[in-house]
């Protein structure tokens, strides 16, 4: 039988799922992933994702470095390399972090696979099962499938359109502790959130920094969105205010690219030898190859153009989606308008399930995702997370006109006026 690999059965089969570990339970499909078949076709308008429009990438520019990097320097770049990073890049990050008034010193920076590991590595060293983490209310699917994963319970905190709501983290606190149940952290996302889109307000940012030192409880910030505001700068990072009591979350997917996956962390230096062998044990060490890239462009590139060409881009598709809200969309419908990243969050009559009212939907060729993806409760199921980042104006706009039909038939079906 030349060529011919046969599966050997030596007994009954097996169901390995019995032999799982008690958090492989914990291990769900993300909403926006289970989308992506649907919403990849290109007959549908994928409002969904949260995709880097690459179009205004300079890829010859790109290939040009990759290229100089393997004849230069190919010995280094496709060697292994340290756990905690390449040092030329940690300091090149604390660069770019200094534009949002954060000073740091490079041997408090972890590089990590994207800033989606970083969060997982926390989640590893932090959390026991049955732990309590606070969230936005929404929050990013992604973290919440994290810390689901490590079996903690998630409490999430109101928000409006300024953010995070003080008063709603001090009772949630209150309430939490009351109950005999121990907070490891506050997660958020205070600059252009996803899904929300909101910008926490620099007000706010320093009280709810106060109430975890008094309470005692740390914060991890998610800045993947904070180079990206349209019409002015972002308020300084909350790590730039506290620099003992915040974990900060960066990348470089979303104003670089994702293909990438370089991320890190800024972590207070108590936290760094716990990380750095967490790290190590996930993934031994970063890529060197994609460490260095970034680097050479870092270096040799007018990285701050292309971050505004980025923004100019994002800015013309997130009018496009607010004009397109405006005229298309019915009344008792309501939207964020954001300043910034890539997302609208809409808020439907509480009588309209959009997780039900995606195939409808699908047939009118657009793709979004129901609210109850950023909820660890099922709460949210009146609400839709609106992606403008990856589609032409001109899509959105046909996106955006097909979804309002659909919602208004919905109402109408529904006698809601």
């Amino acid at each position: 039988m030349s060529g011919d690999l046969t599966r050997i059965h030596t007994g009954a089969p097996q169901n390995l799922t019995q032999r799982f570990a008690h958090r492989a339970a914990m291990m769900k499909p993300s909403e926006i992933r289970s989308l992506f078949a649907v919403a990849s076709r290109p007959d549908i308008v994928s409002l969904a994702g949260g995709m880097p429009n690459l179009s205004a990438f300079p890829m010859e520019m790109m290939a040009s470095v990759a290229q100089k990097l393997v004849a230069e320097h190919g010995q280094e770049a496709l060697q292994y390399g340290s756990g905690q990073g390449h040092p030329k890049l940690r300091e090149q990050i604390c660069d770019v972090m200094a534009l949002e008034g954060v000073r740091a010193h490079p041997d408090d920076v972890i590089v990590t696979t994207g800033s989606q590991q970083a969060l997982d590595l926390i989640s590893r060293i932090f959390i026991d099962p049955g732990d309590v983490v606070l969230v936005e209310a929404p929050s990013y699917v992604g973290a919440l499938g994290t810390f689901s994963q490590y079996e903690a319970q998630v409490v999430h905190v109101a928000m409006d359109n300024d953010g995070l709501i003080p008063q709603a983290l001090r009772e949630a606190i209150e309430t939490t502790r009351a109950a005999g149940r121990k907070i490891k952290f506050l997660y958020l996302i205070p600059n252009y959130q996803n899904p929300a889109g909101v910008l926490l307000s620099p007000d706010r940012r320093t009280e709810i920094l106060e109430i975890c030192r008094k309470a005692e409880i740390f914060v991890v910030e998610d800045n993947p969105y904070g180079l990206l505001g349209f019409d002015k700068p972002s308020p300084n990072a909350m790590r730039a205010e506290d620099s003992e009591n915040v974990i900060y979350l960066g990348s470089f997917s979303k104003t670089i690219a994702p293909g990438f996956r370089v991320g890190w962390a800024l972590v207070p230096q108590s936290l760094k030898e716990k990380l750095v062998i967490a790290s190590e044990s996930s993934i031994l060490c970063p890529s060197n190859f994609t460490q260095l890239a970034i680097s050479s462009y870092l270096s040799d590139q007018p990285w701050r153009d292309q971050i505004a060409s980025f923004t100019k881009l994002y800015k013309d598709r997130r009018d496009a989606m607010l004009e397109s809200l405006d005229q298309h969309f019915p009344k008792g419908a309501t939207w964020t308008k954001p300043g910034g990243g890539f997302y609208v969050w809409v808020t439907l009559p509480p009588e309209i399930d959009t997780k039900a009212l995606m195939p409808k939907a699908i047939v009118a060729k657009v793709a979004y995702v129901p609210g109850t993806a950023f909820y660890a409760d099922g709460f949210g199921s009146w609400s839709m997370r609106l992606s403008y980042c990856y589609p032409s104006p001109e899509r959105i706009r046909e996106g955006i006109k097909s979804l309002g039909a659909v919602i208004a038939n919905e109402m109408t079906l529904r006698g809601i006026n």
